[in-house]
């Protein structure tokens, strides 16, 4: 008995074994569910944003060229003016008097002229008759000569004391809307002062100055080398812009220029466009973001933000699934952000499909039943 048992254990045993093996066995996932989109080439306008300031576009500030006192201010602050409409009245009287001394002087020196002339006249006859000497008519004609330089003479102090005179009426030089008086009526001002009475700036058109970094215009040169991108219409680029608070300014403008040359510092170009402002609502100093169409991507790849993950050194990667449907990672290069997808500019092609969700159960190699994002969900 001893003997038999001894014998029976062991095989026993054996299929004891056998069965917690074909009971640990764990039976095979499903391929796991994920919702793809396939990516399609498509044109696609390029769009830059760029931080900027506006700039008038016309200002001028209002400084006395002559001295005395402001007797009137004749305009109301914060209104629109016209070039040569009288802002300011001086005092003109001492003015006023040099023209009245100045016409004078002409007066005088046209009659000097007169009797010189008549006198040169009358020794014309007389020098061939040998009545005078040719001393005498050439002292007359020195005389006459004289006294028309008497009148230009005159004539120059009468222009000056003129024109110093109608300084007194002090003039917009330009047409745009004026601030705040600096100076009240009975100030003294001078000729030539470093201080302004007033600002004129005109508001329509009105300047955005935005600074363009000089590898992003290497950029775009480059790729309108290579016909990867081409303008919208005329040369002159359109600009729009979103104001500070967020809203989207109703009017857009175009790229007049840029700067020959590259900022040192900084490294950037400024571009300045024009934007009309009818309704005034753009001024001097505000920051501004503009949007800079850089021009037509033909061949544009876009990629859901959703999709596109990053590794532990910030690089965007996104899952592609192949024909197999075998999924793998792969490293892409996006460009600028369009509304909420990426400009994918290398690692993927027209056709190729990637992940939007599911992709937390999913590793590389792993076979993957695809949904598309655009086929309604299938039920159960």
């Amino acid at each position: 008995m001893m003997q038999y048992s001894r014998v029976v254990a062991p095989a026993a045993l054996i299929l004891a074994l056998a069965g917690c093996q074909k009971h640990a066995a764990a039976p095979k996932m499903p391929p796991q569910p994920v919702t793809v989109m396939t990516l399609k080439a498509a044109p696609v306008e390029i769009h830059t944003q760029l931080p900027g300031r506006t700039e008038a576009f016309e200002i001028a500030q209002v400084r006395p060229q002559v001295s005395g006192v402001i007797q009137k201010r004749l305009f109301v602050e914060g209104t629109d003016v016209q070039a040569g409409q009288q802002l300011y009245q001086i005092d003109p009287s001492i003015y006023q008097a040099a023209v009245d001394s100045a016409q004078g002087q002409l007066l005088h020196a046209q009659s000097s002229e007169v009797t010189a002339r008549a006198k040169l006249t009358r020794y014309g006859p007389l020098l061939k008759a040998h009545a005078v000497s040719q001393q005498e008519y050439d002292d007359a004609l020195a005389a006459e000569r004289a006294a028309q330089g008497d009148i230009l003479s005159a004539k120059g102090q009468l222009e000056r004391a003129t024109v110093d005179l109608g300084y007194t009426h002090m003039n917009a030089p330009i047409t745009g809307r004026i601030g705040r008086s600096i100076l009240t009526v009975g100030a003294l001002v001078t000729a030539n002062q470093t201080n302004n009475v007033a600002i004129v700036t005109r508001l329509d058109p009105i300047y955005v100055d935005v600074n363009l970094p000089a590898t992003e215009l290497l950029r775009f040169r480059r790729e309108l080398a290579q016909g990867r991108l081409t303008r919208a219409g005329n040369n002159a680029a359109s600009i729009s812009i979103t104001l500070e608070d967020g809203t989207t300014y109703e009017h857009s403008g175009s790229m007049e220029f840029s700067e020959v040359n590259v900022d040192e510092a900084t490294a950037t170009v400024v571009v300045r466009a024009v934007m009309p402002n009818p309704e005034r609502l753009l001024l001097p100093g505000m920051y501004v973001h503009a949007q800079l169409a850089e021009g037509l991507d033909p061949t544009a790849l876009l990629v859901p933000q959703q999709a596109v993950q990053r590794n532990s050194h910030g690089d965007p990667q996104v899952w592609v699934v192949d024909a197999d449907n075998k999924v793998s990672l792969r490293p892409i290069t996006v460009g600028q952000a369009i509304g909420t997808d990426w400009l994918v500019t290398d690692g993927l092609k027209s056709g190729e499909r990637v992940v939007l969700d599911g992709v937390q159960k999913i590793h590389p190699g792993d076979t993957v039943t695809p949904q598309d994002a655009a086929e309604p969900a299938k039920a159960g």
